[in-house]
């Protein structure tokens, strides 16, 4: 084989291409795919490919900010929490009670069906992402463990007609300035 023949069969194979380079191939070619699903594809966690998409649609806030950054989206009303696994895309409505630490938990109980124990202690890093899926505009926080997965996310509601809420936008703009 020459080595045209072998820089072409390197360029068709893509187990030979660097993985990072095969998620920037991904997002450029669907800029609004599943994250999930492409790090999947590629065999990286969701982090690095949230980290690999454009910095406007991705803001950075430390993992200390947890408690602080929670009782902040406690105020919003109504969210969509997911928690997406490579088994399911678990998703329910409902207020973010307040929490607190304790047994090494993080401790939410209320009048919500959001509710249990977080091991807040297990997040690693905080985004707020704000990019398009499915060619609509999409706004979340996401919460990161030391693997790089996510652990939840915590997302701005639609309304009847499938648009953002408009006061939960406003909220979630604020973040950005209240947590840089």
């Amino acid at each position: 084989m020459s080595i045209s023949q072998a820089s072409a069969a390197a360029v068709q194979d893509p187990s030979t291409v660097d993985p990072m380079e095969r998620v920037r191939q991904a997002l450029a070619a669907k800029p609004d795919g599943v994250i999930e699903a492409i790090a999947r594809e590629v065999g990286v966690p969701t982090l690095a490919v949230l980290e690999a998409a454009p910095a406007d649609q991705r803001h950075f806030i430390a993992a200390e900010r947890f408690e602080a950054l929670w009782q902040a989206l406690s105020t919003w009303g109504d969210v969509l929490f997911i928690v997406h696994t490579a088994d399911i895309v678990l998703e329910c409505e409902g207020s973010l009670p307040v929490g607190s630490f304790g047994h090494g938990y993080y401790n939410i109980h209320g009048d919500s069906p959001i509710g249990g124990h977080i091991k807040a202690g297990n997040c690693t890093a905080i985004y707020l992402v704000d990019r398009q899926f499915h060619g609509r505009r999409s706004c979340s926080v996401q919460f990161f463990n030391a693997a790089g997965e996510a652990m939840f996310k915590v997302f701005v509601r639609r309304d009847e007609k499938r648009e953002l809420i408009a006061e939960q936008v406003a909220h979630f703009e604020g973040l950005k300035t209240q947590f840089s």
